[in-house]
């Protein structure tokens, strides 16, 4: 009787080894395969105001050749930023062909970020911010511009691959919303609405007077998810920024031509390019303020406290308080 209970747990424990040793195979197996997509650093990571080497008017030093990108490796680049909305997407774009004035416009919206919406406006004026109205486009939203002065290889790559080849980076755009949008994470809620339209699926704002900025994993929106997984959990957002006092850095309207590979900024295309970029100079709204070697802070600094990356609800009786205040 010994005996014979002695090999029935034998065999149990052959069967329950086999089993364990099966399921490093069973959790390699899910998600596929990805591209290795860059991961984004945590925000507030950047040394304060003032610190980051000053720009004031300089270009970065550009080879002679147009650099070239494989098609997998800018499907990898723009995965942290293909699901925003196409009118923050833009601005992101246009923004990452002037590289060296990101880490300081990062710190002056981090210093700057308890300003309200027309209050930091009036700052971004009175201050004579040197930068390329693309880049002041950004300041209202520095979980952005920390994102990109926190990974600068990343946002010379975007930008390079911006000017070298705007067709193939929207193309790399479509691609990865086409897995999000089939895999069920992208779908229309309170904050965008996706409209998937032959040729191109455009992400845009439920409201045209504020922008959400998503937060998601690359790693699981562009993966096939696993049965009963909440996709529509996959992709949430952070406050609301209300955008209608930054008009004349180009959010007067923004878009895309997707079927003609352009961007659309205040109202006009954006046609710099590689072979022009020494040159090219988008008209906006406001005029561009001149070179310095120095100025003046008007303002007060403060320390910089990132939001919380949570979905935003929409109670009508917190609308006043958050506008333009949760950055």
């Amino acid at each position: 009787m010994r005996t014979g209970m002695n090999r029935r747990k034998q065999i149990l424990t052959l069967i329950f080894a086999a089993g364990a040793a099966g399921l490093p195979v069973l959790a390699q197996s899910y998600p596929p395969p990805q591209p290795q997509y860059p991961q984004q650093p945590a925000y507030g990571q950047q040394p304060p105001y003032g610190q980051q080497p000053p720009y004031y008017g300089q270009q970065p030093a550009y080879g002679p050749q147009a650099p070239t990108y494989p098609p997998q490796q800018l499907d990898a680049m723009v995965g942290r930023i293909a699901l925003y909305p196409d009118p923050l997407l833009a601005q992101i774009l246009t923004a990452s062909t002037f590289p060296t004035q990101i880490p300081e416009a990062d710190g002056w919206a981090r210093a700057h970020a308890y300003l309200a919406p027309d209050a930091m406006a009036r700052a971004i004026q009175e201050d004579g911010l040197p930068w390329d109205p693309s880049v002041l486009a950004l300041l209202p939203f520095p979980t952005v511009l920390d994102m990109m002065a926190g990974d600068m290889a990343w946002t010379q790559d975007m930008g390079n691959a911006v000017l070298a080849n705007r067709m193939a980076v929207m193309e790399a755009v479509q691609r990865q919303r086409a897995l999000a949008l089939n895999y069920g994470y992208l779908q229309s809620n309170a904050q965008i609405r996706v409209v998937n339209s032959p040729g191109a699926i455009e992400i845009l704002p439920v409201d045209p007077a504020y922008v959400y900025v998503p937060v998601y994993n690359p790693y699981v929106v562009y993966a096939r998810p696993r049965p009963g997984f909440a996709v529509t959990a996959a992709i949430g957002f952070g406050p609301r920024v209300v955008i209608g006092a930054f008009a004349p850095w180009g959010w007067g309207h923004s878009s895309f031509g997707w079927r003609d590979h352009s961007i659309i900024v205040n109202n006009r295309p954006w046609e710099r390019t590689w072979a022009n970029r020494q040159t090219y100079a988008h008209p906006y709204q406001a005029p561009r303020p001149p070179a310095a070697d120095h100025r003046v802070e008007h303002h007060e600094l403060r320390e910089y406290h990132p939001p919380e990356h949570r979905e935003e609800r929409h109670e009508p009786e917190r609308r006043d308080e958050r506008d333009g205040r949760g950055r």
